[in-house]
């Protein structure tokens, strides 16, 4: 936007508008001149698998390890004892590790298995859960399972509170499954799994168990391989237009080996590879060696989940390089046709995964297979994820030609670097519209100084290049690197730089999604979530404000500080104000206000509207972050929360005092 433009739009509703108090902050809209489509993908949501994101969160699978394939240690998060012996010759080719229990040889010896869980297994009070296993007795002799939830922290009499008996009698592999009701609420059980015989004796017998998983049976939309019901709901209820996934350097791989491989993740679950996760080797000062990925998460249920809470999907893959902060100039794939063409598969075939017609093609075929015999409509792809200079346009240049000759109709997503206001960030961009990209992914975690001297980030990008997403950011504090309300004040500001950019900025996700309380490695976080409860934080409200109000186009509205001075963006760069923007809904006929004070004091505003007349009554939901430290935890989860009341108006404008270090979206219906 034009500054000479915008100071000369604000003095002239200045002449022309009833005199106003001297302390009064004005923001005026003109709801004739309809301007910008805001893209339905404007306000969305990125997934990666940071901080016990997918196992352990997300994903609904409470046992760790359940195929005994993580490396070195294939009995990691297991405890067990008798005669237990790991094999390698399994039923299913990509997991081939198994167990093998066999007789302790004394009847008050004991074999068996006992899972940890996630940080603990967390259990709802009258909740069923599904354990299956696949199993087999290699010598033909029936045997059995007892299969026991345990406190082992408990001062009962008995560590077991929920218990079942499963009975394994096929010589061949075959899935076993028994449903266990956990009659209390507990954050950290335990799986303990005896071999016994017909009286719960110890058993005589020899049991193969392989994929051994403990499930809610009350999952997200009730799937077999669901999600966590609770954690899954927070993201319905944000209501995004656009889920990226599944990351992030998560797609790139400490080596190219150890990159995210969408392949991996779909087909049957037990015969999905377990993967080492990125994140697991990258903080020495907040360590798990137990963070592997089981890609029961994967690439389908993505997609499907996108669809369930209406956002379209945006995965991104491997552009032929691994993580560069890890590598440097090394673990490129050649940058050939020849040396890329498994990129270059990659990017075609989950395409056809996601749009093809089952009936001509293999991967919708697995598709369909899996579930899902129509389309996911797959519309957007990015091609790498944070990597920057010549190595990465070089790839590029190969591969996304490569997939618009056959599928012309996605957009292509490239990135800008790692860094948003750098020589590597202008390099980026200079690339991408060389290369034309059709949008451009910026990331800035950055703290609060740099959110207000970039409130007006976006007023002068070029309105004829590649469109804008911003894939990943977030705003800290200096010394507080956390979820607090003092930070997400500022998101809300910066997000109308964003609103009222909409013919440039198409699509905006704030970053990372998820945290455990107890696995976490990065902060901020949007939703945290112990065993149990999930927390939504305030910068989770922020966006939510935002998604369920997003409106249909941009409507031009200007800021004038008290005494009739226009404001610039709309304070001076770096300094604390009234920022506001202001859209149209066409579908309801309603004027969407989003009014924010980041001072220290409450602000009287009065809002003037030109070209339409207002209703009598308003609907004015606040955020309230004036507690600057607060923030929403598990047992805590509505410290900051928003909070919805009515407001008068008047025919063509309306009085409010806003409060210091509060969010408030005004909806009133608009009337000629």
């Amino acid at each position: 936007m034009n500054l000479r433009v915008l100071f000369l739009t604000a003095a002239l509703a200045a002449a022309t508008m009833p005199a106003m108090a001297d302390n009064e902050t004005v923001i005026t809209v003109n709801a004739k001149k309809v301007g910008a489509p805001i893209q339905p993908t404007m306000y969305g949501i990125f997934f990666e698998d940071i901080n016990f994101a997918a196992d352990g969160g997300l994903y609904g699978e409470l046992v760790k390890n359940r195929s005994f394939e993580f490396t070195p240690d294939h009995l990691m998060g297991w405890k067990t004892f008798g005669k237990v012996d790991v094999r390698d010759d399994g039923p299913f080719e990509r997991n081939p590790y198994y167990v093998r229990l066999s007789s302790a040889g004394h009847p008050d010896l004991w074999t068996g298995l006992q899972n940890e869980g996630y940080f603990g297994m967390g259990l709802q009070q009258d909740a069923d859960y599904r354990f299956s296993v696949w199993a087999r007795v290699p010598d033909g002799r029936t045997s059995k399972l007892w299969i026991q939830f345990v406190d082992q922290t408990t001062m009962d009499e008995h560590q077991e509170f929920a218990n079942a008996d499963l009975t394994i009698d096929s010589q061949d592999w075959k899935k076993y499954t028994v449903t266990i009701k956990s009659p209390r609420a507990i954050a950290k059980a335990e799986l303990r799994i005896f071999l016994v015989d017909d009286k719960r004796h110890s058993g005589t017998g020899t049991v193969d168990l392989e994929h051994i998983s403990l499930f809610p049976v009350d999952t997200w939309m009730g799937h077999e391989n669901g999600m966590r019901r609770d954690v899954a709901q927070a993201l319905y209820d944000l209501h995004p237009g656009v889920f990226r996934f599944p990351g992030g350097c998560i797609v790139e791989g400490t080596t190219l080996q150890l990159r995210y491989q969408w392949k991996n993740t779909v087909g049957p679950v037990e015969n999905r590879p377990t993967n080492k996760n990125r994140w697991e080797n990258t903080f020495t000062y907040r360590y798990y060696p137990d963070y592997f990925q089981s890609y029961g998460l994967g690439f389908f249920e993505y997609f499907q989940l996108a669809e369930e809470i209406g956002a379209e999907p945006l995965p991104v893959l491997n552009v032929g390089m691994a993580c560069q902060f890890q590598n440097g100039e090394d673990a490129h794939a050649p940058a050939t046709v020849e040396g890329l063409q498994q990129f270059i598969d990659d990017c075609i075939d989950l395409i056809d995964f996601a749009n093809g017609d089952p009936a001509t093609n293999q991967w919708a075929k697995l598709r369909a297979d899996m579930g899902h015999p129509e389309p996911f409509n797959l519309k957007f792809l990015a091609i790498g994820n944070e990597q920057w200079e010549q190595p990465y346009y070089d790839r590029l240049a190969i591969i996304a030609p490569a997939v618009r000759r056959v599928h012309p109709e996605i957009k292509l997503i490239g990135t800008s670097g790692p860094n948003a206001e750098d020589k590597w960030f202008e390099h980026g961009w200079e690339a991408m519209r060389r290369l034309k990209a059709d949008l451009v992914d910026e990331h800035y975690y950055r703290d609060i100084n740099w959110y207000k001297n970039w409130m007006n980030r976006y007023d002068s990008y070029d309105r004829k290049g590649p469109k804008v997403f911003a894939g990943e950011w977030a705003c800290h504090d200096r010394g507080k690197k956390w979820n607090h309300a003092g930070a997400s004040i500022y998101e809300a500001a910066f997000m109308t730089n964003i609103e009222r950019n909409a013919d440039v900025v198409h699509m905006a996700t704030y970053a990372p999604l998820f945290a455990h309380i107890e696995g976490w490695q990065w902060r901020p976080d949007l939703i945290w979530y112990d065993n149990l409860s999930t927390a939504r934080t305030a910068s989770y409200y922020v966006q939510q404000l935002y998604m369920h109000n997003r409106g249909t186009n941009v409507l031009p509205t200007t800021v004038t500080l008290p005494g009739g001075q226009p404001a610039a963006n709309p304070v001076e760069k770096g300094q604390d104000g009234v920022f506001a923007s202001s859209v149209l809904d066409k579908q309801t006929g309603e004027l969407i206000v989003k009014a924010i004070n980041t001072t220290a004091q409450p602000q009287p505003l009065r809002v003037v509207v030109r070209g339409k007349k207002l209703q009598a009554t308003a609907t004015l939901t606040a955020l309230d972050c004036s507690n600057y430290d607060a923030e929403n935890t598990p047992g805590q989860a509505e410290v900051v929360a928003p909070r919805a009341t009515t407001l008068a108006a008047q025919a063509s404008q309306l009085t409010y005092t806003l409060p210091a270090k509060t969010f408030v979206v005004i909806r009133v219906p608009l009337y000629d």
